[in-house]
């Protein structure tokens, strides 16, 4: 987890988590890997957007914010700083919680739950759902010994036992080690499983040991639930992201990192071997991302305020098979810390700021895309040496992305049975020959892209 203000005390992004009592994969259940993460939206409507986008697009699954009861206060981070384990936040009470599940499901969307189990709140007071609190005092929940001793702030990762036991940005920290923790956390994630939740993004995971996590998660009540795991690569730190695999999945910040360099100052060419050919964990393990929460707002990644570069760079992940992709959907924002408008509730996409990302036509037109390409190789890649690029997935996709100052004419070669196909991208027709070959202009800064499932326009 990144080193934050307490002012920015939330929780970074992670990776996706299939497991099995055997084994953990990186997709999420079913035969659709695409994750719309819909940040801070209301219960209410993340279950209209299921049935209205997310749904019809393909997206296997909707990760929705911190459903647990928190501290008082518009900012967005105090979704992060839970006071109980109650569905009482600002986005919604349980009635709306359940109700938002069953429409998910019933548009063909997995519901993830982004999940706070490192640490409870920084203070004393009442929480959103009325229930009061101090710093180490939760009643009927948690009081002073199930906290970890140390009560200073993380300062040092370079030390296993200051990064797992100390505070991060002075949050109360739970130890996951006592049995009666587990047994609380296991509750709270069950309680979700009982209202239909198909999996957790699990929060600081860097910062609880793994075993912790991997003995919490053998006491629910389906131990192999999908399971996305938040734990950021550092180089020389003590704790790396390649001991939570055994429980489940982690993003792969460095693939996120990475993007964000080669899209603003290096050459697209350099993205032949993308994943672990530049020393990324297995891409059966990774999640990836272009940006989530965090990381917009320190500047990291790239956001939506890098317009086109941002698009092509999701256009990129979605097209490119490693890991499973999560797509951020936030809001704008000037000031760092602010909530989202509304309280949480979108009437409209583009509308109050609400920026829906994953609605974006040249976005939402991939997870199509990503889905009809599922088991597909790379095959005929080509690049300028430059900022342009494309390859295939075998025989069921071809995608071309221009990311230079000036329109780019060409020839490709494919893997593609001969036809007419639409360019997702911009709705327009497209001829395979014959030979495989595909004649294309692409603009400045856009993209062209293919695919088997969609033959007309």
């Amino acid at each position: 987890m990144a080193r934050r203000t307490l002012a920015g005390a939330a929780a970074l992004a992670v990776a996706s988590v299939v497991m099995t009592p055997t084994m953990a994969e990186a997709a999420p259940p079913g035969a659709k890997d695409v994750t719309a993460v819909l940040f801070e939206w209301n219960f209410h409507s993340v279950a209209r957007e299921c049935t209205t986008t997310l749904g019809p697009a393909g997206y296997g699954s909707v990760q929705v914010s911190p459903p647990a009861e928190h501290i008082q206060g518009s900012q967005w981070w105090t979704s992060y700083q839970p006071v109980s384990y109650r569905i009482a936040g600002r986005l919604g009470d349980r009635a709306a919680f359940r109700n938002m599940v069953n429409t998910c499901h019933a548009a063909g969307v997995k519901v993830v739950v982004d999940a706070v189990v490192n640490h409870m709140s920084a203070g004393n007071g009442t929480g959103t759902g009325g229930s009061p609190y101090t710093k180490y005092g939760y009643p009927g929940l948690y009081s002073s010994p199930d906290f970890d001793n140390c009560t200073s702030q993380i300062n040092n990762y370079q030390d296993r036992w200051n990064v797992q036991n100390c505070e991060l940005v002075g949050l109360a920290d739970l130890d996951t080690g006592e049995n009666h923790v587990r047994g609380a956390i296991a509750g709270y994630l069950d309680d979700l499983l009982s209202l239909g939740v198909d999996g957790f993004r699990i929060d600081a995971a860097k910062h609880m040991p793994a075993a912790d996590l991997a003995n919490i998660k053998s006491r629910l009540s389906r131990p192999g639930v999908y399971w996305k795991q938040e734990a950021i690569h550092g180089a020389g730190e003590a704790v790396q992201p390649g001991e939570y695999t055994g429980t489940g999945d982690v993003q792969e910040f460095r693939y996120a990192f990475d993007l964000k360099r080669v899209f603003t100052n290096e050459n697209l060419a350099y993205l032949k071997n993308y994943g672990e050919g530049w020393g990324y964990l297995n891409s059966s393990v990774a999640g990836v991302f272009v940006d989530n929460h965090d990381t917009e707002r320190n500047g990291s990644t790239l956001s939506y305020k890098d317009n086109a570069t941002y698009t092509l760079a999701n256009v990129f992940m979605l097209a490119w098979p490693y890991g499973s992709p999560d797509v951020n959907s936030g809001y704008e924002f000037s000031d760092h810390d602010a909530g989202p408008p509304n309280g949480g509730q979108v009437n409209a996409c583009w509308q109050n700021g609400w920026k829906c990302q994953h609605a974006w036509p040249e976005i939402r037109s991939m997870v199509a895309f990503r889905n009809a390409t599922r088991g597909q190789a790379v095959t005929d890649w080509w690049d300028n040496g430059g900022d342009a690029i494309a390859f295939g997935r075998g025989d069921k996709g071809f995608v071309a992305v221009n990311h230079e100052s000036g329109s780019l004419s060409r020839t490709f070669q494919t893997s593609l049975p001969a036809g007419t196909y639409c360019n997702v991208q911009n709705n327009t027709p497209v001829t395979v020959d014959g030979s495989g070959r595909l004649t294309a202009t692409l603009g400045a800064r856009t993209a062209l892209a293919v695919h088997a499932g969609r033959s007309s326009c």
